[in-house]
Order: structure tokens, then C-alpha cells, then sequence
């Protein structure tokens, strides 16, 4: 005990000035760095050129324990790669020397006159690189109940070997606990579908398997803190690990039990005497059966019926619970079952109405054509050419002199000028309005930024024509 009776060695737990830790984040700094440096590579982000890279640092990992020749530059690790891997897209020489490089810059790796050399860091972090990538590969193998039960062994596995050897691995029995929990609510939630897999036995075993297991693993590392002072600390974690790991044992246990029995049920052969007062004990108990209990409730009944071990036995449709007036007589029973078997429900033909089709012919006079094909064209035109301001205007006055409409409805912009002369042009030609010529007399003056070409225009009258 006296491995785990000092603190862990804990990051969170040393001194933020320590040479130790600063030397820590350095380390993690060169990670990220080499990291970074291959994302900024298009090629790096393809889940296939990650592989490639793990490959390449694999190599060069093997090399350093020995277990491979010496590596001269980065083209032997090129030919090593294509000799070693079954890859029909391999990398290229220049890719490989770019890893190679990027390695030598974060000190992974040295480079001596003749040989690459990796350092200490390099052989740290590419450790760390392939576990990740292990354990990922690992975790993705399994279903989901088994990825949970399988992070919360690893988490295991973690604590002893760090937290047992005085290096702190995390939280990982409350990680462990976390998991456990997860994989309970995801077994009740597929309960009913595993029992209508008739193939679901083996699965169902290996997960009270790793319960058990589990179980086990709890309970070592919960006595390796049964003598430290920080005990009372740890009670309630332990407290709810233990009765996580029961209710998952019981619960997986439970539907091995279940399954076996539906099994053993449909070959056990049929009495032709039946006992009530059983037959309502079996009712009571399937209300609410414990979780270790190879009673079924109803839903799971119904559920491994979807197996359709019998002919018919898995009807298409909704299982729905009805409650029934009590007593009733045996005869109405025997007429509702009856009623029930040989229902037939009743489908009205479908009548097909054949619709006449009718063909109208529709005439109008040649002035009806004439007005609608105007209305068409003073459409096209107000799309062209904007005449709402004219419009507008000329509503509150009958008739205005065109200088007074150009600059009162506008602006006195020569733009404007131009749009609005158009607008008019457009409204005349329609015979939307008029224009009369008149005198000179009494005209008021407009500030404005351009001048009429022929003077005496100014003077028009504009007049809104009345519909007829």
C-alpha cells in the first residue's frame, strides 16, 4: 500500500511553476505542434493519410526497440513502407520526407550523419499516437452496449496501471461508473429487441460476462482505498458503483434467464389441465417482475413472439393491454374469441366514376380582343417602366402643368427628369392621360438641374382621362 498512501502524481495537483510540469506542457506543445503542421496539409485530413502517417511513425517506433535494421533518411523509411504494407496508394517520397522533417523540427526524431535517430520524446508521444489509435479501433469493434462496457474495462485497466503505480490516470472509477451506467439504460432500451432476436444468446452472455468482470475490477480497486484517509471521500462512489454493477449483473443475468425460458417453453409439451390459481400467481408476478426474474412482463412476451417461431405466430399490428369487466361468463368469452378468429373486416367495393369531359367554346368581338390585348401591353410596360410616382400624383390632381408633375412627383434631379418624362410618354401612349398645349402665362418657377430643349413645353397641360 505504500504506492497509492502518497498523492498521486497529478498534474492538476503540482506546482503551475514547477520545472517538471513546464517540461509536461512543453511536451504536449510538440504534439500539437506536429499535429498542426500535418493538418495544414489538404492531404492530412483524409481518414486514409492519418493511417499512412501512423504507419510511417510505426516504423521508425520498431527501429528504435530494435526490432528492425538502422533507418538511413527518409527514403529507406519509403521503401521499408512499400516492402511492409499492402497499400495501393502508398506515399511519395516527397510526403514521406515531409513527415520525416516535420519530426526532426519538434524533436521526434535527429538526424545524424547516417542514421535517424529517435529521442526520447518522440518515442513517448508516437507510444501515445498508436495507443489512441488502438484503442479507437478497439471501441469501434464493438456494439453499442459493448463500447461502453468496453470503455469502462479500459478505465479499469487504466487505474491499475497508473493510479496502483502512483501516477494519476484520471477519474476513472467514476469514468468506469459512467460507462456501466450508460451501457444499463441502452441494455433496457434494446431489452425487448434482443429478446426477439433469436440469435441474441451469445451477445446477451458476453455482456453479463463483462459485468461480471466488471464487478470484479470495482471491487479491487475500491479496496486499494479501503486503508487511506480520504476513504470517507470516496464512499459515495463506491456506494453507487456497487449498486450500478448489481443492477447491471442482475439485469443481464435477467434476460439470459428470460430467453432461456422462452426457449424451454416452446418445447415443453402442454398439459390439458390448467390450475387458475397459478395461472393468476404468473399474472401478479409479470406485473412487475424483478430485474434478475425469468418471469416476463408482457411486453416481452409479446416481443419474442415476433420471432414467429409457430406459423403466423407474428401478426402484423399494435399489441395494446385491455382491461375486461369482471366476471365474466364463459360463454361470452367463448363467443368474443370466436367473434375475434373469424372476423373478416367488411371492405366497400370501390365505385370508379368516369367524369365527362366537357369542352366549352368561349367568343368575344374583335374590340373585346383589342382591349384585352392594350391591357396586356400596359402590363408589359408598367413592368418596364416605373409610373407609380405619376400615378400617384396625377390621383390628387386632375390636371397639372408637366413641369410641376416632372418635379413635384420626382425630384429636381435630371435623372428623375428622365424617368418621369418616360413614365408620362408611357401613360399617353396608353391613353392613360392627355397633354394640351397652352400659353406661357402665369407659370411658376422650379429649381432644377437641367433645362428644356424647346422651352414652351413647360407649359403642357397633363390631364387624367376618365374611364368611359
Amino acid at each position: 500500500m505504500e504506492k497509492v498512501d502518497r498523492p498521486l502524481i497529478s498534474i492538476f495537483q503540482s506546482e503551475e511553476s514547477g520545472p517538471e510540469i513546464m517540461q509536461s506542457m512543453r511536451d504536449l506543445a510538440s504534439l500539437s505542434g506536429v499535429l498542426s503542421e500535418l493538418g495544414s496539409h489538404a492531404s492530412f485530413h483524409v481518414p486514409g493519410q492519418i493511417l499512412r502517417f501512423l504507419r510511417i511513425i510505426q516504423l521508425l517506433n520498431e527501429e528504435a526497440l530494435g526490432l528492425d535494421d538502422p533507418i538511413e533518411n527518409a527514403e529507406t523509411v519509403y521503401y521499408r513502407y512499400r516492402n511492409r504494407y499492402k497499400d495501393p496508394e502508398p506515399p511519395s517520397k516527397k510526403s514521406v520526407e515531409l513527415v520525416i522533417n516535420i519530426l526532426v523540427k519538434y524533436n521526434w526524431l535527429s538526424k545524424q550523419s547516417r542514421q535517424l535517430k529517435m529521442r526520447d520524446l518522440g518515442k513517448r508521444m508516437m507510444d501515445a499516437l498508436i495507443r489512441l489509435a488502438n484503442d479507437s479501433l478497439a471501441y469501434y469493434m464493438q456494439d453499442d452496449i459493448g463500447r461502453s462496457l468496453f470503455q469502462a474495462k479500459r478505465d479499469a485497466e487504466i487505474s491499475e496501471a497508473y493510479d496502483d503505480h502512483g501516477i494519476s490516470g484520471g477519474n476513472k472509477i467514476a469514468s468506469m461508473i459512467r460507462n456501466v451506467e450508460n451501457a444499463i439504460q441502452l441494455m433496457k432500451e434494446r431489452e425487448l429487441e434482443m429478446l426477439a432476436d433469436r440469435n441474441a444468446l451469445p451477445q446477451l452472455e458476453l455482456i453479463h460476462q463483462l459485468m461480471e468482470e466488471l464487478d470484479k475490477k470495482l471491487q479491487e480497486r475500491l479496496r486499494q482505498f479501503e486503508t487511506l484517509e480520504d476513504s470517507i471521500v470516496l464512499a459515495s462512489l463506491m456506494q453507487n458503483g456497487t449498486a450500478v454493477l448489481a443492477e447491471g449483473t442482475n439485469l443481464s443475468l435477467g434476460m439470459i434467464n428470460k430467453y432461456l425460458k422462452f426457449t424451454h417453453m416452446q418445447k415443453t409439451p402442454l398439459t390439458s389441465s390448467i390450475q387458475p390459481e397459478k395461472v393468476r400467481e404468473f399474472i401478479i408476478q409479470m406485473f412487475d417482475p424483478p430485474l434478475e426474474s425469468d418471469v416476463p412482463n408482457v411486453y416481452q412476451m409479446l416481443s419474442f413472439m415476433e420471432q414467429n417461431q409457430y406459423e403466423e405466430e407474428a401478426v402484423d399490428g399494435m399489441w395494446f393491454p385491455v382491461k375486461f369487466a369482471a366476471p365474466l361468463p364463459a360463454a361470452a368469452i367463448e363467443e368474443a374469441v370466436t367473434y375475434l378468429e373469424t372476423y373478416e373486416p367488411y371492405v366497400e367495393p370501390l365505385a370508379e366514376n368516369e367524369e365527362e369531359l366537357a369542352f366549352l367554346a368561349e367568343e368575344i368581338s374583335i374590340h373585346e380582343m383589342e382591349a384585352l390585348l392594350g391591357e396586356s401591353k400596359w402590363m408589359l410596360t408598367k413592368a418596364m417602366i416605373e409610373t407609380g410616382q405619376i400615378e400617384s400624383y396625377m390621383t390628387k390632381h386632375e390636371e397639372a402643368q408637366i413641369e410641376q408633375v416632372v418635379i413635384e412627383a420626382t425630384t429636381d434631379q435630371w435623372s428623375d427628369a428622365v424617368n418621369a418624362l418616360t413614365a408620362i410618354s408611357a401613360l399617353v401612349g396608353n391613353k392613360q392621360m392627355t397633354i394640351e398645349k397652352t400659353e406661357e402665362i402665369g407659370l411658376r418657377e422650379y429649381e432644377r438641374k437641367w433645362e428644356w430643349m424647346n422651352h414652351e413645353d413647360r407649359a403642357n397641360i397633363i390631364r387624367k382621362r376618365s374611364k368611359s
